[in-house]
């Protein structure tokens, strides 16, 4: 089957990886998720060259992940805010944290933990449930094409996405749908 960079390129988990898809991006939300919010810090904090954290910054900013906003006590410095896109990444980090944490923290356990502000208990990563509430495995998954595919992903996962009452979408069935966030924001 001849490769499709289309379909590659319309891919979510391939733009979400050109947008937090390296050491350097991930490692600055871990920071913003601890609070930090001044360039200096994420530089002290990460350890990484300040070229390229103003990279990630600008383009975090550019693609809406953070918003820049100037320092009332000094005129030329800025602070780097999430924005609800910044914030919503947070479920993600937690699942890659747990996964990190269950497959290759040393010792006994992991180096920080996310704890509820108020009741101090734990905040751990739900694991992803079936459609019966029970732990979801591999196995349990089917890939079928989703409503805006492409061709060659209409070609290479046949069947539709079902839709309410157990029926299934043909391929090239254009069905109302609500908007997702994405196009929400684009609209």
């Amino acid at each position: 089957m001849e490769r499709n960079d289309k379909a590659n390129k319309l891919c979510s988990v391939a733009r979400a990886m050109e947008v937090v898809g390296d050491r350097w991006s991930i490692l600055l939300l871990r920071e913003a998720y601890y609070g930090v919010t001044r360039f200096d810090e994420f530089q002290l904090y990460i350890g990484v060259a300040t070229n390229i954290l103003s990279t990630r910054l600008k383009k975090f900013v550019e693609l809406g992940v953070m918003e820049r906003k100037g320092l009332p006590e000094h005129s030329r410095r800025y602070e780097y805010v999430l924005t609800d896109m910044g914030r919503d990444f947070f479920r993600t980090y937690l699942a890659l944290k747990k996964w990190g944490d269950d497959w290759l923290a040393d010792g006994a356990g992991p180096q920080v933990v996310f704890q509820d502000r108020h009741s101090r208990k734990e905040i751990v990563s739900p694991g992803v449930l079936d459609a019966h509430g029970k732990p979801l495995q591999l196995e349990d998954i089917e890939v079928v094409a989703g409503p805006d595919a492409v061709a060659f992903n209409r070609k290479r996962f046949g069947k539709g996405v079902p839709l309410a009452g157990g029926k299934t979408e043909a391929a090239g069935t254009t069905v109302a749908r609500t908007p997702s966030p994405s196009a929400r924001r684009k609209a």
